[in-house]
């Protein structure tokens, strides 16, 4: 199992996907930057002025500072200015940084989605469902926090504190030394060590969230047999445990998070005060003047901020970087069939299989298999379930490499042809057809992007089903369900039958194409392939005897040998 990396370095990756951006980023850092300081400065200010007043009641030594000169009316007009501006500052700063965060997370999707279709379908099949619609779908929005809230945050607080330290020190160093120490230990420290305390529960609370999509989308894909079989109250506690169980950690999450901020409020006048005893001990030896007393104390009470933000940022940061690290792990991931983009270009004149070994894992499939197909060939190849009849289907496919021996088209090893060459010569029919929520017409598409009406009534009258298209209240126009539930079994493999009759290549693998259809239906499609596919190759998948009929050559498989 690959080991978990740590905050730092998901954080490393992710940073990365912002390069294209990185212009706005660090606009969203100065204005960040200016905009606190202008914050900060108002209670600054604020703070000079009382210092004045003070002055002509008290007898008090003062070291002349920042401000020295400035009248009342202008110090007034300055508190007007730096409040506008704050505000001004802060709007464009998040602008920005909410700009990044949907540009990143559209940029981050079609990643995704990219990377998904290199790993499918031999690194997805059998993979959790719901968990990956969990990582498209919460997981990557979760993403959105850290890009509009915690980078720029992160610079902001760094950039901030240097020159507050800066301007606390120039009143005398060692408050410029504690100033220092009180944001490293708010902004660093803190944040680091309930990191390090919530990192594995954030994982586990996004992992069993993933778990519990999961669980939702298989209950209601399997509705009806949960009520033909009476295991509602079955489905309902195990569901309210598994939502229990996901409370509990979202609690113990909250848990974190307020030992978290009473900790830093804690920390935060710890230092304030540490600041006010440590200029009046200043004052006492004639160190520093009355003012720098005041304002050291105002600026350490009002410069928390950033830190504070950065502070609170680690409690959903665990999460954030739980996602992170989910959606990390699919755009890493190595797929296990790599697409050829310069490979060579064949045109179909027959296939093979030589010597061929494959195995799911330990489990042994086929071994020192071996085939011929010619072209203008109907092959059948009957067995029972589990003899390796829908594997072979895949290799020539391509969905998986052979562990050893070789599958070729046209003489040629297919590893060594272009991926969308290879498709482009082949048609799959599926044991079961998958419907996308769409139309009848754009669901036969599929198998031709573009094509006209006409060449789409054409394929559905090769595969049987354009009568009853046309019996349906809109006709092609008619929308299919969810996966296709409208429509019964037979209905939805003769869609999948006209979809492979559309794309019209040399090569048809066809596995079980008449396994929902009853002896009527099997006839009608088998005449249509046979009058229709011969000009063509065929590969016929069946464990029927009486789909057999039509082929010119039928071969026995069994235990993932041919006879």
């Amino acid at each position: 199992m690959k080991k978990r990396r740590n905050g730092i370095q998901i954080m490393g990756s992710l940073i990365g996907l912002v390069k294209p951006l990185i212009h706005i980023m660090l606009a969203a850092i100065v204005l960040g930057v200016i905009g606190y300081l202008c914050a900060i400065f108002l209670t600054i200010l604020a703070g000079s002025a009382m210092v004045r007043g003070l002055v002509s009641q008290m007898p008090v030594q003062l070291q002349g500072g920042l401000f020295d000169g400035i009248s009342f009316t202008g110090i007034f007009v300055l508190l007007v200015v730096l409040a506008v501006l704050r505000g001004v500052f802060h709007y464009m700063e998040q602008y920005c940084n909410h700009f990044i965060a949907f540009k990143l997370l559209a940029i981050i999707r079609h990643k995704v989605f990219a990377a998904l279709r290199t790993l499918c379908p031999a690194k997805l099949e059998g993979r959790d469902k719901g968990n990956l619609i969990s990582i498209i779908t919460t997981d990557i929005e979760l993403l959105e926090v850290f890009y509009a809230h915690t980078i720029s945050p992160i610079a902001i607080a760094i950039l901030t504190s240097l020159v507050m330290t800066l301007f606390i020190g120039s009143w005398h160093p060692l408050a410029g030394v504690l100033a220092l120490a009180a944001y490293g230990v708010v902004g660093a420290v803190l944040p680091i060590w309930n990191g390090k305390r919530g990192g594995t529960k954030g994982m586990e609370f996004r992992t069993e969230f993933g778990n519990l999509n999961s669980f939702v989308l298989d209950s209601l894909r399997g509705l009806d047999e949960t009520i033909q079989y009476g295991q509602g109250e079955t489905r309902k506690e195990q569901m309210s445990e598994r939502s229990r169980k996901l409370g509990e950690m979202q609690r113990d999450l909250s848990k974190m998070e307020a030992s978290q901020r009473g900790v830093t409020n804690l920390m935060i006048l710890v230092f304030s005060f540490a600041m006010l005893f440590l200029t009046m001990y200043l004052y006492q030896n004639g160190q520093v003047g009355f003012d720098a007393v005041v304002i050291c104390t105002i600026a350490m009470m009002g410069s928390f901020g950033p830190v504070v933000a950065l502070s609170s940022l680690s409690n959903n940061l665990n999460q954030t970087l739980a996602s992170g690290e989910r959606v990390l792990s699919i755009l890493e991931e190595e797929s296990q069939v790599k697409e050829i983009t310069d490979g060579c270009q064949v045109e179909f004149s027959g296939a093979s299989c030589e010597h061929v070994d494959f195995s799911y894992e330990d489990e042994q499939i086929l071994k020192d298999y071996s085939i011929d197909f010619r072209p203008g060939q109907i092959v059948g190849i009957h067995g029972s379930s589990g003899s390796g009849k829908s594997t072979l289907l895949k290799l020539l496919m391509r969905f998986w490499d052979v562990q050893s021996g070789t599958v070729k088209i046209s003489d040629e090893n297919i590893r060594k042809i272009n991926t969308a060459n290879l498709r482009n010569m082949e048609s799959y029919v599926t044991q079961e057809t998958y419907l996308f929520h769409d139309s009848i017409a754009n669901n036969i598409a599929v198998g031709k992007p573009g094509a006209s009406r006409e060449e789409i009534m054409e394929a559905a009258k090769k595969a049987s089903i354009h009568e009853f298209i046309l019996s349906l209240p809109n006709g092609y126009d008619t929308e299919v369900g969810e996966l296709g539930d409208t429509l019964s079994g037979g209905e939805r493999q003769r869609i999948g039958i006209a979809r492979a009759f559309l794309h019209d290549a040399p090569f048809l693998l066809l596995d079980e194409p008449t396994s929902n259809l009853d002896s009527l239906n099997e006839g009608i499609i088998l005449h249509s392939l046979n009058e229709t596919c011969r000009e063509k190759t065929v590969v016929l998948v069946s464990h029927r005897k009486s789909t057999m009929g039509i082929a010119d050559v039928v071969y026995e498989m069994e235990n993932g040998r041919v006879s």
